[in-house]
């Protein structure tokens, strides 16, 4: 087996394998939690799940694209909740928009029940978590 099969063997090959995959702690280190408050939230209209969020970390703000629309029929509803984003995260473009990090949340296995992990108000937005 030459390397290239090695590493591809290495690799997880189904969504199941990749959730059942264990990482370092020194992998666990490199991703960044902060708290961001949500100053903004929009559907994007092209989209059926999509919001635009405008978030908050500190003194920094980003745009962050999110699929969770269907839990938020009113987006206003988002307006000023602290919630846990991951921040260091590739941007990516989701349907022409510039996504600047992820959203945490909780998703049950029947997809029924959808809950955002909210921070305290005391809190401060940009507050890292670790």
């Amino acid at each position: 087996m030459d390397e290239q099969e090695k590493e591809n063997k290495e690799q997880p090959e189904t969504e199941t394998e990749v959730k059942n995959t264990k990482i370092s702690y020194d992998d666990f280190k490199k991703v960044k939690i902060k708290v961001g408050e949500i100053l903004s939230a929009e559907k994007i209209e092209e989209a059926d799940r999509l919001l635009k969020l405008k978030v908050k970390f500190g003194e920094d703000e980003r745009q962050i694209i999110s699929g969770i629309s269907e839990y938020y029929p009113d987006p206003q509803e988002l307006v000023g909740k602290k919630v846990p984003f991951v921040t260091n995260l590739e941007p990516r473009k989701i349907m022409g928009y510039e996504s600047n990090g992820m959203i945490m949340a909780a998703l049950d296995r029947e997809n029924s029940n959808f809950s955002l992990l909210e921070i305290d108000s005391k809190i401060p937005s940009g507050t890292d978590i670790s």
